[in-house]
């Protein structure tokens, strides 16, 4: 395979998953959809700004950068600079325009003109940028690196995404480190210590399948297993960072460090060492071993413990906004897909018998 056609299979799938992503936080919750007498053409001629802030725009901005931003870069393995710009943009918009016309069917939402505007402004930067930078050097040397560590090949590609995915649905704060069950708001008051939990083994051994997922998932993606464990420790720094980081800045004071417990504690230390045995297994019993603990993992997470509402944790946030709901969701849904898509990547693995 081509290695251009290798970088656009990747920034394919990655594009595709953000769309998803905007399509969800766009219609989310799915529920009460209604005629409620607007006109898509009056939406778009009303006057700008109305019932409107600078969170709205800042935020409507931000959610379609990456987007631009992933689809330039697919687009521009294959189209030139100015082609991939246009096009991205106009993709953009067309989108944009589809949630905000199928918004005016949900009550809770509001169709808004200024919406669309922003979203049209953030695709067309995040595709500006994305022109920009594949010339760079040091966007050469990333990609080179990725071919020199990882296999190569259309499944490699999506095993790459998932990745990706999995790292995005751990980095909530409301959930504990690599953990499924959404932290609950204990009652606060002053100078009076929470009440002391008890230790849920089932939540360890969740923790543990859920690393050993990734885990499993690297050992079939990486050209030399020996760098696993290393790759997996420097994936574990990367989401406790990002999880202090938005702990700090969406959760309150003394929230701040819920997501680190006992439970995900030992959880990762169990998996961080089955991970160490088992990367000597061949390749047939190592696609055995992911497929199991993918199903084992659906079983404990989803069908036995209760991974709660997602709304449980919206009283840890400083922050009022609804985007927060949205999030949860978010993670709760990514967390329950991607057992099932790696069971795909896997079954597809074995059927062309890489």
């Amino acid at each position: 395979m081509p290695i251009y056609r290798s970088r656009a299979l990747l920034r394919s799938y990655l594009t595709a998953g953000y769309a998803l992503f905007i399509g969800y936080a766009s219609l989310s919750p799915f529920a009460g959809w209604q005629e409620q007498g607007l006109e898509f053409m009056a939406v778009l001629a009303s006057p700008l700004g109305q019932t409107y802030s600078w969170f709205d725009a800042v935020t409507n901005f931000l959610a379609y950068l990456p987007f631009g931003l992933l689809f330039g870069l697919m687009l521009r393995a294959r189209l030139s600079a100015a082609a991939s710009i246009l096009l991205a943009t106009l993709v953009g918009l067309m989108f944009s325009a589809l949630m905000e016309y199928l918004q005016m069917y949900l009550p809770h939402r509001i169709s808004s003109n200024l919406d669309l505007l922003m979203n049209g402004f953030g695709m067309l930067s995040g595709s500006v940028l994305a022109v920009s930078i594949v010339p760079r050097a040091w966007f050469f040397y990333l990609m080179h690196w990725r071919f020199q560590l990882f296999q190569r090949g259309q499944g490699v590609d999506f095993g790459l995404a998932l990745v990706l995915l999995w790292m995005f649905a751990q980095i909530n704060p409301s959930l504990p480190m690599l953990g499924n069950v959404f932290i609950s708001a204990v009652v606060r008051q002053p100078f009076v210590p929470p009440p002391v939990e008890s230790f849920s083994w089932l939540e360890s051994i969740a923790v543990a399948l859920n690393l050993l997922m990734l885990g499993t998932l690297l050992l079939t993606l990486l050209r030399s297993r020996r760098h696993a464990v290393a790759g997996l420790m420097l994936v574990l720094f990367v989401i406790a960072l990002t999880k202090f980081i938005a702990a700090a800045v969406l959760l309150k004071s003394w929230a701040l460090l819920l997501w680190l417990n006992s439970e995900a504690m030992l959880g990762v230390a169990i998996g961080v060492l089955l991970m160490s045995i088992i990367g000597w297994l061949a390749r047939p019993y190592l696609i055995r071993l992911a497929v199991l603990v993918a199903c084992a993992y659906l079983l404990l997470a989803h069908g036995i413990l209760d991974s709660g509402s997602p709304s449980a944790a919206m009283r840890l946030y400083q922050w009022r906004f609804g985007h927060l709901l949205n999030y949860n969701g978010l993670s709760q849904t990514v967390m329950l897909a991607f057992p099932l898509l790696m069971l795909g990547y896997l079954w597809r693995g074995v059927m062309r018998r890489e």
